[in-house]
This record gives structure tokens, C-alpha cells and sequence, in this order.
């Protein structure tokens, strides 16, 4: 069982998984190791979910899933394991929103790809993202919503990176039920997460270069 993590927590095996981790970190093994052995089921996870053999309850529960095998984790891991080094990603809920379930979500999956997450949390104003650039030097800024009111904050957002000199330093993804296409534009934003998976790719393509 402790050699099969990937597996368990791609099947959204609990219980199991967190299990094969304390076993595995009881007798000593890299923590590092189990951690890219999660990240693995999470990816597998995503491709379930892509494949419409999960849904987005699945990707709820593998995120918890995650989230509880970290905690185990984390205290065994050298500085600077966890991030991973994959990118940089400041995400948060726009100004105006406190809804933050599907940016959770995007968070939980994005931890599970290696990127190193900065959640400001909801409701965050405009300089405070500018402020997180500046502190993070972090490439990716994401935005979610789920009320249209957020949909003006979110463009004094990008207004309020471009005025600190920082639009071109970092690509901004837009998500949430409401965001469609035309939204992105509307915003000024670079890229639309339909998904937290989606948000997941189009990050590793921002880090790709793609």
C-alpha cells in the first residue's frame, strides 16, 4: 500500500493515502520523494477531471486529500522543497468578493503541480496585489470572482499593475463561473481559467514560454 501513493490519492483513496504517508515518513524515506509522489496523483487527478471522469466534487475531494498529506509532509521537508520551483503564482478573490471555494480549488491544484502559491485570500483590493508582485517577484497574478460586481476591481487590478510598471513583468489569468472570454477582454486580462485545471495549464504555459 505505502508504495502505491500516486495511486491512492488518484483514486481518492483517504484514508489509505494518508496512512501510506505516515508509514512512509515513519521509516524514514524522503520527504521530497513523497511529496512528488502526491503531486503525481493530483496530476492524474486533473487528467480524470479533463477526461470527464471526475467532476468538480472529485477535485474537491482530492484537494483535501492534498491539503491533509501536506500537512504530514511539511514539517520533513528541507527549505524550499515545497514550492517545488516550478513558478510563482499570486492568486486571490477580487475586491468586492468574498467567495473563495473555486479559488481554493485552484490553489490546492496548483500546490500539487509544484508552484509556489501566494493566496491573498478575498475581498483583496488592488494595491495589495501590486504589493505581492513587488514583494514575491511572481509572474503569474490569477483573479477569481463569482459576482459580476468584482468584474470592475478586477480591471483596476491590471490598471493598477500597469501604473506600478509591472503589466509586462507578469501574465494575469482571470476565473470564475461568471468570467467568460468577453470578461477577459473587458478586464484586460491575459489569460481565462475555465477550471482549475485550465488554470493549472495555461500556468505551466506561462512558465514554459508558451
Amino acid at each position: 500500500m505505502a508504495g502505491n501513493l500516486k495511486q491512492l490519492v488518484a483514486d481518492l483513496e483517504e484514508n489509505a493515502a494518508l496512512q501510506a504517508v505516515k508509514q512512509r515518513l515513519a521509516e524514514g524515506e524522503d520527504a521530497a520523494q513523497i511529496l512528488a509522489e502526491l503531486r503525481e496523483g493530483m496530476n492524474l487527478v486533473g487528467s480524470r477531471f479533463e477526461t470527464h471522469e471526475y467532476f468538480l466534487s472529485d477535485l474537491v475531494m482530492a484537494g483535501e486529500i492534498f491539503k491533509e498529506a501536506m500537512e504530514l509532509v511539511e514539517p520533513h521537508l528541507k527549505h524550499g522543497a515545497a514550492a517545488g520551483g516550478v513558478g510563482k503564482v499570486i492568486i486571490g478573490t477580487a475586491k468586492g468578493d468574498i467567495h473563495d471555494i473555486g479559488k481554493n480549488i485552484v490553489v490546492t491544484m496548483l500546490k500539487g503541480a509544484g508552484f509556489e502559491v501566494f493566496d491573498l485570500g478575498v475581498n483583496v483590493p488592488p494595491e495589495r496585489f501590486v504589493e505581492a508582485v513587488q514583494e514575491t517577484g511572481a509572474e503569474i497574478v490569477g483573479i477569481s470572482a463569482l459576482l459580476t460586481i468584482a468584474f470592475d476591481p478586477m480591471k483596476e487590478t491590471i490598471a493598477a499593475l500597469e501604473k506600478a510598471g509591472l503589466r509586462d513583468k507578469v501574465k494575469v489569468a482571470v476565473g470564475g463561473a461568471p468570467v467568460t472570454e468577453e470578461v477577459r477582454k473587458y478586464v484586460g486580462a491575459d489569460l481565462l481559467g475555465k477550471d482549475a485545471q485550465q488554470a493549472v495549464e495555461i500556468c505551466r504555459g506561462v512558465v514554459r514560454g508558451a
